[in-house]
């Protein structure tokens, strides 16, 4: 997957998270709980979709390197061997 897909992919669980969601809002810095208002719940279960989409295992350890879009995307870009 490219960064552009990888991107697409986590701005699309977002919204099915979150539908009242603009991913049009996110930037790559931006801490993706306070852009989309997202609770601990929700930001579980991004996790969990992210990796029921792409199989990657994501240790709890590491879910403070996908706060930010952009720190998600390149997590996945290197779990995945992009």
């Amino acid at each position: 997957m490219t960064d552009a897909e990888i991107r697409a992919l986590i701005l699309e669980l977002i919204c099915e998270i979150a539908p009242e969601a603009d991913p049009a809002s996110a930037r790559d810095p931006d801490d993706l709980r306070e852009v989309f208002d997202l609770d601990s719940m929700d930001f579980a279960n991004l996790i969990v979709a992210i990796h029921d989409r792409t199989k990657v295992a994501i240790p709890e350890a590491d879910y403070n390197k996908l706060f930010t879009l952009g720190g998600a995307t390149a997590y996945l870009r290197d779990a995945l061997g992009q």
